[in-house]
């Protein structure tokens, strides 16, 4: 027997069982054109003591196809002027600050002599480690005392743990490397120390690496604001541009989503561009360059550099210890 009821479900059936095939056909359809992000990973670069006034007329195009049309913004060092977080525009502080995401009166590095860092407050590496063991992190640096001193690697008193891969000091190899007035031997390692980074992520993809070149401060001193300082900076981009390339190359051949950071420790002066430390609009002013396209309002609004720590953290979807993110004086700039 067929009811009334019957009939109009009967006709409603075709109806509804087309409806749930589109609906399916458009969820498989956005799923299909929607590329998957893959694993996160993450490479900061420091390029020493360049002023955001002189990054923003230099000839850097491989900074600026990393960047795209919205990841450049201008940043600040140094802390509250005037206020316990005033720090030193000093390029072991600037670096630490970044390390850490605080300020000096935390982390207790004044000076490049580094003389009794307060390992209390976690860097970067540590939190990574103490997060997912399995992560492999990798540092490329000109400085020695960047994974000996700051990070400590490897000393109780930091957590005892060890960078997975390190590839430093060559400043100390004065027969492969003599030291010559003009600096021309930093300038070599810094190449060095690109072409290894770029050969290690394109060959092994670390989850978290650090980059440190040096050259552009070391000209900045002897020579100031000037064509010397522009032509460094450009060579400083070429080395930027074969990390970038490896970046991604990565992304073209493995699942992997990459987060690359660029950004400088301090400024220079205003009256020669030689010297640094202080206070001054220009020295504390610096830069952030990213490929992110995860990036939010803070990011246009001058970060700053102990910001760069919980925006990683934030990209490779790792949550900071409540008791160390408790500690940081910076904010993410990703979502």
């Amino acid at each position: 027997m067929t009811t009334p009821l019957m009939s109009l479900a009967n006709l409603a059936m075709p109806r509804i069982l087309a409806a749930v095939v589109i609906a399916f056909s458009l969820v498989a359809c956005h799923q299909a054109n929607t590329p998957s992000l893959g694993t996160p990973k993450a490479i900061f670069i420091i390029v020493d003591g360049i002023p955001a006034d002189i990054i923003e007329i230099a000839n850097t195009p491989h900074i600026e196809d990393l960047a795209g049309d919205a990841g450049y913004t201008r940043s600040y060092v140094g802390g509250e002027i005037g206020g316990p977080t005033e720090s030193p525009t000093v390029s072991a502080v600037g670096y630490n600050s970044l390390l850490t995401g605080t300020w000096a009166n935390k982390h207790n590095v004044y000076s490049n002599t580094i003389e009794d860092p307060n390992y209390q407050y976690w860097d970067i590496f540590r939190i990574t480690k103490q997060q997912d063991s399995s992560l492999q992190t990798a540092l490329f640096s000109t400085w020695l005392e960047n994974r000996t001193l700051l990070i400590g690697d490897g000393l109780r008193e930091a957590g005892g743990y060890k960078l997975d891969y390190y590839f430093d000091g060559f400043e100390l190899d004065l027969v492969r490397f003599p030291h010559d007035e003009s600096r021309n031997y930093i300038k070599n390692i810094d190449e060095l120390v690109s072409n290894e980074a770029a050969s290690y992520v394109r060959e092994h993809g670390p989850d978290l690496s650090w980059v440190y070149l040096e050259f552009t401060d070391d000209v900045g001193h002897m020579f100031g604001d000037g064509l010397e300082l522009a032509e460094a900076v450009s060579s400083m981009d070429a080395n930027i541009g074969k990390i970038w390339q490896a970046v991604k190359s990565r992304q073209n051949t493995h699942n992997e989503n990459w987060l690359v950071v660029v950004t400088t420790d301090h400024g220079r002066d205003v009256a020669t561009g030689r010297n640094h430390g202080g206070q001054s609009a220009r020295e504390r002013t610096t830069w952030i360059a990213t490929n992110s396209q995860n990036l939010n309002d803070h990011f246009s609004n001058t970060p700053a550099i102990v910001d760069i720590l919980p925006s990683i953290m934030n990209h490779l979807e790792l949550a900071i210890p409540t008791e160390i993110a408790a500690q940081l004086d910076g904010q993410s700039f990703i979502d």
